[in-house]
């Protein structure tokens, strides 16, 4: 694969979140609790014993990958390797504002590749997390976060965590969510970690462009997301970090002809279960019912097989 920067990636995650929470009510939605004792970090309580020390920032920033900012293909590991094109093919513009739909392209038929980390590595070998609250600022800076969001932003909270990936590697991503929930998502994905359930990769979504290019092949893992609902003008409960997309590729948003991502279809066959799919009795969607957050797949009307949500929204 031809080197890629790491914003890149992250940017291009927005568009796979960008199908979610089309059945929000106005004027129902509402934040969640204040946040805990501000700047506390806190490790999970049952994290995996501590290997060499954290190197994040303390400001949240993370590191470049190598001396110019770039990934080499080398940096992918073991598994299927990501199609040279991914994330290049802009589609064309639909009158509704999206791509156009195309059949799934062969090379994602069957998805299993893991994107390189954007944050550093957790020390330990099994599951482990660090909750900052509220996040820093540093953090909030590369979010779509902005003054006229529904949620302040010391009401949002950091959550780095590790998880298994399709390189059946352990790896480290990050989520923004309000501090109301972080624990409770904590929970969450340390039971997609015991499940083995492997993710590509866990981002915080740095801009939201409903008009920019689709290319409809993103496959991000993600939380807050500063926009309305789609096709609507009320927030969505991702607006508020109240909404969490897993493996958004194999578990696409369909409503009437529109699918998102765009080039998703193939896993609109949901009796062919493969690597990173949703199913209604399987693992995610139990860890999610134990904290009592609701599954888009499970909608009248659309199917949000990626969406995760507190009020079922």
């Amino acid at each position: 694969m031809r080197p890629r920067t790491l914003l890149v990636a992250a940017t291009l995650v927005v568009a796979t979140l960008a199908g979610c929470g089309a059945t929000d009510t106005p004027g129902e939605v509402r934040p969640g609790a204040p946040s805990p004792t501000a700047g506390t970090e806190t490790p999970s309580p049952s994290r995996a014993e501590e290997g060499p020390p954290d190197r994040v920032r303390r400001d949240g920033s993370p590191g470049p990958a190598s001396a110019d900012g770039t990934l080499s293909r080398a940096a992918y590991g073991r598994g299927s390797q990501p199609p040279p094109w991914l994330f290049e093919r802009v589609l064309p513009m639909t009158a509704d504002g999206f791509g156009e739909v195309r059949p799934t392209p062969r090379a994602l038929r069957r998805r299993a590749f893991t994107l390189p980390d954007q944050v550093p590595m957790l020390p330990g070998r099994g599951y482990a997390s660090r909750i900052v609250s509220p996040a820093p600022a540093a953090v909030i800076r590369r979010s779509t976060w902005e003054p006229r969001c529904p949620v302040a932003a010391d009401e949002l909270a950091w959550l780095r965590l590790t998880f298994l990936g399709f390189d059946d590697r352990r790896h480290t991503g990050e989520l923004l969510v309000h501090a109301s929930a972080v624990r409770d998502i904590d929970r969450v994905f340390r039971r997609l970690w015991e499940a083995r359930f492997p993710l590509e990769q866990v981002v915080i979504v740095r801009s939201h462009d409903p008009d920019g290019p689709r290319t409809g092949d993103g496959n991000g893992t993600g939380a807050f997301v500063c926009r309305p609902t789609t096709g609507g003008t009320t927030f969505s409960q991702h607006a508020y970090g109240l909404a969490v997309d897993v493996n958004a590729f194999q578990n696409p948003y369909r409503k009437g002809e529109v699918v998102l991502p765009e080039l998703a279809s193939a896993y609109l066959d949901r009796s062919r279960v493969r690597p990173g799919m949703i199913t209604a009795d399987g693992p995610v969607v139990a860890a999610f019912r134990q904290i009592g957050w609701q599954w888009g797949g499970e909608w009248r009307g659309l199917l949000d097989f990626q969406h995760f949500s507190a009020n079922g929204r």
